[in-house]
């Protein structure tokens, strides 16, 4: 899958690293200050916040001409890597079980809290032709009409996954077109991490619209999505995960933490789990995992134990549907549910393909709330850590527990590790 692809050379080359992460602490730092500038304006001149309007607008449209792309390249390779995983015999058999039954939760939870807070509420986002002036309407009609359209999502997704399973019933002579469908996802990759960074232009004109029309009310809106996402993602790893990883290996999650606390600080200064995929694989394997499980299970898990995404996925597809005024009715959230089980193995491994799955999901259920996605943009960077801190500790917990269930962990070491009596050798981390 693209995260081993992508991580590989970040993991061995410092130089590679350093420049990921100078590129994205600057995208982070100018979709902050977007954020700020947009609300200032939204506040100050609420007639020129909402005139912006289209400059979100835009930046959604651009996200949309890539869901199919998207969808379709990760379904078809993700198809290929649980078939290759599932050979692999108990150990992976294992891994995708508990990865798919813990995504389904992960989701569910989201949707739950979604359901309880009910975000976005008192908004009344419009579309913006309703809301678009005359001589405007014309002129940036024209120049949003020079973005591609977008492609069907569920036809896609059910078209990628018949494609996925004819490659791998074709075995060696269907490695060809797999090798290519690869290439063609790092273009579609590549184009997406070129949109981001028309993301600070997108969440500027969001933001501005948006607390043009609606003033203080969207900011307390938006707090509160982050808030209750935050905390969220904090019970779900003391209280869901915590006791998983107490019941079956009677290891502490606190020290767990503790532990893992380097990459934490790595993850948080570079916004995204990967960065500190070839530390985990060391970590994992001086905590007493063999050597095989770990090789398995976090490379997997990277691309299919995407516990924090699932969650921002379902509560962030409720907090547009409420704020547009359209909310979900209970079997489309089930098919919510059902569609992003499948679609968010798509996204891993690249930034923004997060949003592109979101807007799969609102687009295959209500296409009309794509609108609403423009103020998602503005504060997705605000979410991101606690999405990859959430989707790290997962994946760290999954290797413990899928060690202690296939015997292959040496419970001695892990103790003695986790307590802090046998050192991590930072040297170890060469070669991973």
């Amino acid at each position: 899958m693209a995260v081993t692809d992508q991580m590989t050379p970040a993991g061995n080359s410092p130089q590679a690293g350093t420049k990921k992460k100078d590129k994205t602490h600057w995208l982070y730092i100018m979709v902050i200050a977007a954020v700020v500038l947009g609300a200032a304006v939204g506040l100050l001149a609420p007639d020129l916040g909402k005139a912006l309007k289209p400059l979100g607008t835009g930046f959604v449209a651009l996200i949309k001409m890539l869901i199919a792309p998207v969808i379709f390249c990760t379904i078809v390779l993700g198809v290929g890597s649980i078939a290759k995983a599932a050979t692999v015999g108990k150990v992976g058999g294992l891994a995708l079980l508990y990865f798919i039954t813990m995504s389904t939760f992960a989701l569910a939870i989201g949707l739950v809290v979604g359901n309880i807070i009910h975000p976005g509420s008192g908004l009344q986002l419009e579309p913006y032709e309703s809301g678009a002036k005359g001589e405007e309407n014309s002129t940036v009609a024209f120049l949003l009409d020079m973005i591609p359209g977008d492609i069907p999502v569920l036809p896609t997704l059910v078209l990628a996954l018949l494609v996925g399973f004819a490659l791998q019933s074709m075995g060696k002579s269907g490695e060809p077109v797999l090798n290519g469908i690869k290439h063609i996802q790092a273009v579609v990759f590549r184009l997406m991490m070129m949109i981001m960074w028309a993301a600070p232009i997108g969440a500027f004109g969001a933001i501005a619209a948006v607390v043009g029309a609606t003033g203080w009310a969207a900011i307390g809106s938006m707090a509160i999505l982050m808030g209750a996402f935050y905390v969220t993602c904090a019970l779900f790893i003391v209280v869901v995960l915590g006791s998983l990883l107490r019941l079956v290996t009677g290891l502490n999650i606190f020290l767990l933490l503790k532990y893992l606390a380097r990459e934490y600080l790595l993850i948080f200064s570079t916004s995204s789990s990967e960065s500190a995929l070839p530390r985990l694989i060391a970590k994992m394997e001086h905590a007493g995992v063999s050597k095989p499980v770990v090789g398995i299970t976090v490379p997997t898990g990277y691309s299919f134990n995407l516990d924090g995404t699932a969650i921002y996925l379902t509560m962030a597809a409720l907090f547009v549907s409420t704020a547009m005024g359209m909310p979900m009715s209970l079997g489309e959230q089930v098919g919510l549910l059902v569609f992003m089980i499948i679609a968010s193995k798509g996204a891993a491994g690249v930034t923004g393909a997060g949003l592109a799955t979101l807007a799969a999901g609102l687009q295959s259920h209500r296409p009309e709330l794509l609108d609403g996605m423009g103020v998602i943009v503005g504060i997705d960077k605000f979410m991101s850590e606690a999405r990859a801190l959430t989707n790290f500790t997962g994946n760290a917990v999954a290797t413990l527990l899928i060690g202690k269930w296939t015997k292959e962990i040496d419970m001695d070491q892990a103790q003695a590790v986790l307590a802090g009596n046998r050192p991590f050798d930072e040297n170890s981390v060469e070669g991973h």
